[in-house]
């Protein structure tokens, strides 16, 4: 199949997915439109924020050409791209031109939020939480969620005034099954709930658990953790992020059937 006949295949017979693509390239108003006209209406898609708006490691050419110039001199060479490589007003600029890029899916009601995901080094502090309450004035009039890769935000110390800002912020807290969030971490802070399934095989030899798929116990464990974030949120978005081969696809449908018979 081509890649706009294997989408509308998938929105057949499943009602969300998630686009990680926006993370390396932001993309364009172009390609968010035939998104949109690829997809039936109701088909919900979330799309992965652009590593450079959440300070993560950035590839230089996934910037707009046109804004190449702008990186500094002592930079341009570099390997990874950074906000700080940019005076503040280019970033302002890519803020803007990715709101721009989304729109037209925004426009036709098949975006369902923007997840940013935020480098280990984004710790609890004033100047990060300053980041994150002006996220609504970055992108407005989206759904938002956060992913944090910092403990920190939910330890014991922080957990608690983290949930009350986000709630008091309307950003959603992205929930993680993963190796490395045992138990996970289970919280509903906006209208819209977010779980990521990204697989649980923990070898020391690499970063990422994948292969992996779930088993029907590992699953059912999710169903009332689900129905908790359901009684919490208007919406729960489950998103299966173990990426090998079928594996997402066949879990994904194994927790629909789970959750249609617990209901």
């Amino acid at each position: 199949m081509k890649a706009a006949d294997r989408l509308r295949f998938y929105a057949s017979r499943l009602p969300l997915t998630e686009v990680t693509t926006t993370s390396r390239f932001p993309p364009t108003p172009d390609v968010a439109r035939q998104w949109a006209d690829r997809t039936p209406p109701g088909f919900t898609m979330d799309l992965r924020a652009w590593s450079l708006l959440t300070g993560s490691p950035t590839m230089p050419d996934s910037l707009w050409e046109d804004l190449r110039s702008e990186v500094r001199p002592e930079v341009r060479d570099n390997r990874r791209l950074y906000p700080n490589h940019l005076p503040a007003e280019v970033m302002d600029e890519c803020w803007s031109r990715f709101a721009h890029a989304v729109s037209p899916l925004a426009e036709a009601g098949r975006l369902g939020c923007v997840i940013l995901t935020y480098p280990s080094w984004f710790t609890p502090k004033d100047e990060t939480k300053d980041e994150l309450a002006g996220l609504a004035t970055r992108l407005p009039g989206l759904r938002l969620a956060v992913e944090f890769r910092s403990g920190k935000w939910v330890d014991a110390v922080n957990c608690e005034n983290t949930f009350s800002f986000l709630e008091d912020h309307g950003l959603t807290f992205v929930c993680v099954d993963s190796p490395w969030t045992d138990p996970p971490v289970v919280a509903a802070t906006a209208d819209l709930a977010v779980v990521r399934f990204v697989g649980r095989r923990d070898d020391p030899e690499d970063y990422w658990p994948w292969p992996y798929r779930y088993s029907d116990d590992e699953l059912q464990a999710w169903v009332p953790r689900v129905h908790e974030l359901a009684a919490s949120s208007g919406d729960v978005h489950l998103i299966f992020a173990n990426c090998f081969r079928d594996d997402a696809v066949v879990n994904a449908l194994r927790m629909a059937e789970l959750l249609r018979a617990d209901s």
